[in-house]
């Protein structure tokens, strides 16, 4: 992994609590587009706990306004020493075309309200969500970094 991605996906990942860049898996559902209340969850592993549970819920459909499309982002924290109280985001999703790869990808944009971390979710296919770093590039464990639809 080149050092620029190793670093960009651990200041992408500090934000929830100075975690590294791991793994997201769960199960999976049927709707091939974020729709209203489309949840997606998995486990990010942590350097100094457990693992991070991540739930992201979608509202919205990927062609309605931009003031429709809206997201929640939990995280909560497993095993960790100082016990972190869990974090919440909510804010608006984008729909943005392409990545430096995959010219036709679908990536999601997700802008927290407030501060808070930008993050870009590649929709992998129906039902599979991949964290990416801010240019719109995958990261070498890419598999480790999915969350699949619930």
């Amino acid at each position: 992994m080149q050092i620029r991605s190793l670093l960009a996906g651990s200041a992408m990942l500090a934000v929830l609590a100075g975690c590294a860049a791991g793994q997201m898996e769960e199960q999976s559902a049927e709707e091939p587009t974020a729709t209203d209340g489309a949840v997606y969850q998995g486990t990010l592993p942590c350097r100094n706990c457990a693992g991070i549970d991540i739930d992201v819920r979608l509202m919205g459909e990927e062609d309605s306004a931009a003031e429709d499309r809206t997201f929640d982002l939990e995280a909560s924290y497993r095993e960790h020493p100082q016990d972190p109280p869990d974090e919440n985001y909510a804010g608006q999703w984008e729909v943005l075309e392409g990545t430096e790869a995959e010219p036709d990808a679908t990536v999601y944009e997700l802008t927290p309200e407030g501060d808070g971390q930008v993050y870009y979710f590649l929709r992998v296919d129906e039902n599979t969500l991949e964290l990416i770093d801010p240019q719109r590039r995958r990261f070498e464990n890419n598999d480790m970094l999915q969350l699949e639809r619930q």
